[in-house]
């Protein structure tokens, strides 16, 4: 492959890169004490509305299973943990203009009146279905999905009933008739004899299923896989997938027990799983498991970057070298924005496309590194 024609204007000297403008955007930096204060009233704040709804959203604690109590206190520590962790990832100045850019394109009108399907779409594709996996492995994109949709199940359906949300009562105090209230109101009546019944009284028993299969799979790739094994970390790659399988047989074991064992060894079972579930939720926004909380700035951030290029009016950057397009202006005034925020000092090498990034680095290395061994 041969360089592209270059110019003495183009160019610039590989030993004198382009000098940064001056730090002129961003807020001033937080000491790390201020940072965690702030965090930690965040924290508080979100927590004391989790319990608030709790108490409102079981009507005064009417409907609230003492029994599920460790299972809630352990969902107003999740709440405090990813309001804390939150709080604390968008203090750095990379991750806070990530968060401004993001959540101003995901909720901004001027961008749905641009593209108005366009934000459905990448909730879909980007949050849902996680299309990008597939491109690097359809295995990893089908187990993603399974442990994806199995996690989403059991907490559409875990969080409510452990806070007293939803309510299943038998309708006429005998029989197999039976009616599911949200808050106190009747959503839907239905035979627990009948398929509508059974999905209702075993979505967890599904959701411990999918889970099973995403997790094996991830875990079986992380045993045997030479790449994964050369970077993962027991704490933070291997005991999140052992959480949720633990979570997930121990689930199951429960319901065999009651249908099979006439409920022999349900409490340890119970008080196993219990363990389990409340370990995962306070693991969560302190381990991997966070990633998820992260997901929908990237979202915004991904739908800035769309609506940008469909805006005529802006101008297509190309590469000061290249000339080749790097990205839309606004896109590269933000990466350079954030990184005069970090004070790296090289924001205006944003402008050069990635190969001539790594050209001028090598140039640089040749010119400066080795030429005392020539």
């Amino acid at each position: 492959m041969t360089e592209p024609p270059q110019t003495a204007e183009q160019t610039p000297p590989p030993s004198e890169p382009p000098a940064a403008p001056p730090r002129t955007t961003g807020a001033p930096r937080q000491t790390p004490a201020a940072v965690r204060r702030r965090a930690s009233l965040v924290g508080a704040a979100v927590s004391a509305l989790l319990i608030l709804a709790i108490v409102l959203g079981s009507r005064l604690l009417r409907d609230f299973d003492s029994a599920l109590l460790p299972y809630a206190v352990a969902t107003v520590f999740l709440a405090f943990g990813i309001a804390y962790r939150y709080t604390v990832w968008i203090s750095a100045p990379g991750a806070r203009r990530l968060f401004r850019k993001g959540w101003g394109s995901f909720f901004s009108l001027a961008n749905f009146r641009k593209a108005p399907t366009a934000l459905p779409r990448m909730i879909a594709t980007y949050l849902g279905f996680q299309k990008f996996l597939g491109a690097r492995s359809h295995a990893r994109w089908a187990a993603h999905q399974l442990l994806f949709w199995g996690c989403l199940l059991a907490a559409a359906i875990t969080f409510p009933l452990t806070w007293g949300w939803f309510t299943f009562t038998s309708d006429s105090g005998s029989g197999p008739g039976y009616e599911m209230r949200i808050w106190g109101f009747k959503i839907l009546g239905f035979d627990a004899l009948s398929v509508v019944g059974w999905l209702m009284f075993h979505g967890l028993d599904i959701a411990a299923v999918l889970v099973i299969a995403g997790a094996s799979y991830f875990l079986w790739r992380r045993m045997k896989d030479r790449g994964a094994i050369t970077g993962q970390r027991f704490a933070y790659d291997l005991v999140p997938l052992l959480a949720l399988i633990v979570i997930s047989v121990t689930g199951l074991l429960l319901t065999f027990s009651s249908i099979f064992l006439h409920g022999g060894g349900y409490e340890f079972l119970a008080i196993l799983h219990m363990v389990s579930v409340v370990f995962t939720l306070i693991y969560i926004p302190f381990g991997k498991f966070f990633h998820i909380v992260q997901r929908p700035a990237a979202v915004g951030m991904q739908l800035f970057k769309y609506t940008a290029r469909r805006d005529g009016d802006d101008e297509i950057l190309t590469c000061r070298r290249c000339h080749e397009p790097i990205d839309t202006a606004p896109y590269v005034e933000n990466l350079q924005g954030t990184m005069r925020d970090l004070d790296l000092g090289f924001d205006t090498w944003a402008e050069y496309c990635p190969r001539c990034k790594r050209v001028l680095r090598g140039n640089a290395y040749l010119d400066h590194v080795k030429k005392g061994f020539k």
